[in-house]
């Protein structure tokens, strides 16, 4: 998307990045519309063995007509909690990374949590029933699309957002098998995105340091230097990403590191030394009203100028006004995302189409 900071982009919505509940509705179809084909292809099934099974799936249909996502949910749990249902759902969409095939990643624990969250968070994990989202992230001052967010979305979440069930997971004992199964969700949904784009994961510190997240980064789709991985919440414990350590082997091949200096954890120089970032950003604590805050402009130009010294890009996200934009492209970062440039989408179409209209409205007319 060839336009200057405070062109005509579309505006679209005020509302940070990990905001579930305020997604587009075309996203909210899409969930929906693959929620109903799911079911309808459970009630397809006709083995005799699974038909008390599909019975008490169109009883939950009937009783919560409107709420498809719930009744499948439901459905997920009940089934798995019946001796002799079948092991697992026949269905696949990968298209827009909706697994519902069953895994050994649930384990049992003991933290102190309701039944129901513990049950829900469980088939989550056996099931898959993670969609992924992708935002895009455009260079400036010139607007091309150069790369996408993966967030998370969950089928029959009932309104609540990505961030509770990731916290009820971690407060489960669960959160670090929550994020794998959502990163490989997001790995395979990726082979959709656009060569030209890079993909940014994210993770916490002590996931980022787990095996298996550097073996699924190692046999993904995606090339090394197309790989960002962004770290989320508080640094303090989190160890070395270069040389053999963590990230450090796939980072020599390429992968990014981002990191956040802004918002409520304020990172450390002595941090920011150890991990070497390759990339920081600016979360919209710092970024909302900007413009017309000098405090957030000083705190803003230093860590633009942090960046340089160490070498690492600047990404400006939660931008959702034009004169936060023309802020943050007056202080020369590198790119920025937010809800002014682009929502989320699921769909792959719409993923293709940010880099077909980049390419077209680069062209030189005539």
């Amino acid at each position: 998307m060839a336009q200057d900071a405070g062109s005509s982009i579309p505006e679209s919505g005020n509302s940070p990045k990990d905001d579930a509940a305020a997604s587009p509705a075309s996203e909210e179809m899409t969930m929906r519309e693959q929620v109903l084909d799911i079911i309808e292809s459970i009630l397809a099934d006709s083995d005799a063995r699974s038909e008390g099974v599909r019975n008490n799936l169109r009883a939950l249909l009937d009783a919560r007509p409107d709420d498809p996502e719930r009744v499948l949910l439901e459905h997920l749990l009940e089934t798995r909690k019946t001796p002799g249902s079948p092991a697992k759902v026949p269905v696949q969409r990968q298209g827009t990374s909706l697994h519902l095939e069953s895994s050994d990643t649930a384990r049992t624990v003991s933290v102190p949590v309701s039944h129901e969250v513990r049950e829900s968070i469980q088939s989550i994990l056996a099931d898959k029933l993670l969609l992924t989202a992708f935002q895009p992230v455009h260079a400036l001052p010139g607007g091309d699309v150069v790369g996408v967010e993966a967030l998370t979305r969950f089928v029959g979440e009932d309104g609540a957002g990505a961030d509770v069930w990731f916290n009820e997971a971690a407060a489960a004992g669960l959160g670090t098998e929550l994020e794998i199964a959502a990163l490989h969700c997001a790995l395979t949904a990726a082979h959709d995105v656009p060569e030209n784009m890079s993909v940014a994961l994210n993770l916490t510190p002590a996931t980022s340091s787990d095996p298996r997240v550097r073996n699924l980064l190692a046999a993904a789709a995606l090339a090394p230097d197309r790989i960002i991985v962004e770290l989320t919440g508080s640094l303090d414990v989190v160890g070395g990403q270069t040389g053999t350590d963590g990230l450090g082997p796939l980072r020599a091949l390429g992968l990014r590191l981002a990191i956040s200096a802004s918002g409520a954890a304020l990172v450390s120089m002595e941090r920011i030394e150890q991990l070497r970032p390759d990339i920081i950003k600016l979360d919209r604590h710092l970024i909302e009203g900007i413009e017309s805050n000098d405090g957030q402009k000083t705190r803003a130009r230093a860590i633009v100028e942090l960046a340089r010294e160490i070498g690492a890009d600047i990404i400006a996200e939660g931008i959702e006004t034009a004169a936060e934009l023309d802020e943050v492209t007056a202080l020369k970062v590198t790119a920025a995302q937010g809800y002014l440039l682009g929502r989320p989408s699921v769909h792959p179409l719409d993923w293709s189409a940010w880099s077909i209209r980049a390419q077209t409205e680069a062209q030189p007319a005539g």
